[in-house]
């Protein structure tokens, strides 16, 4: 009997060496394979569409056609929805990454991030959930969004998603602007944990997002997180 299909990852930066740290990092492990290999954007999005893989790790800045536009194109693919983009950043130089997070990834890492915190985020994208837990990750957040050139009211399109929430989905949007898990929210709700995925869920759909990180980028842009 064979076990379940591995996820299967494309690398995508222009540093030879990082991509092959990478790749033997993700390929010591059972559950995951590396499918390709891109040094640029345009790559990056011509291997996505042949592989049709679970997760890009995308680089910002590459050459021939960046991360942001890749991201954006790989994400806006009907026939990718189902592959997730995590982008590589350094956090005190690269201001790009909430533009990725606006363009569909799902997450962003640094890239001194841990092997087991990166083998950790892809397969928690895989699993639906997004990465945007770490501190550095709320921190970068919050202090590009809260810029006031970043802030606006709601458009109308945005307010009809906004008011489709109930008040309990409106608090767990809020909730999920902490970073925090799904069962840390539960316990600080005093509800379980299968109750606040069942609210996430709804909130998702409501808000016509992808995935939590969507959600959380939302709530900020449409001033619901002061």
């Amino acid at each position: 009997m064979t076990g379940p299909e591995p996820i299967t990852v494309l690398l995508a930066d222009d540093q030879a060496l990082l991509r092959a740290g990478f790749a033997m990092v993700i390929d010591s492990q059972s559950d995951l394979k590396v499918v390709e290999q891109a040094g640029n954007g345009q790559d990056a999005v011509a291997a996505a569409g042949a592989h049709r893989p679970d997760v890009v790790l995308m680089d910002i800045r590459m050459p021939i056609m960046d991360g942001l536009e890749a991201t954006r194109r790989i994400t806006e693919d009907p026939a990718l929805s189902k592959t997730r983009v995590i982008v590589l950043t350094t956090f005190d130089t690269d201001e790009y990454a909430l533009q990725a997070l606006r363009a569909g990834a799902s997450g962003f890492l640094l890239k001194d991030v841990l092997p087991e915190s990166l083998l950790e985020a892809i397969r928690t994208v895989t699993a639906g959930g997004a990465v945007i837990a770490p501190t550095t990750t709320r921190r970068l957040l919050d202090a590009t969004l809260r810029e006031p050139h970043h802030r606006r009211s709601p458009d109308a399109e945005q307010q009809l998603r906004l008011d489709r929430l109930t008040n309990r989905e409106r608090e767990i949007l809020l909730e999920l602007a902490t970073g925090d898990s799904n069962t840390e929210i539960a316990h600080r709700l005093f509800v379980s944990e299968a109750t606040v995925k069942t609210h996430v869920g709804q909130v998702l759909a409501k808000l016509e997002v992808r995935d939590r990180v969507q959600a959380v980028v939302f709530a900020y842009e449409t001033g619901l997180v002061a």
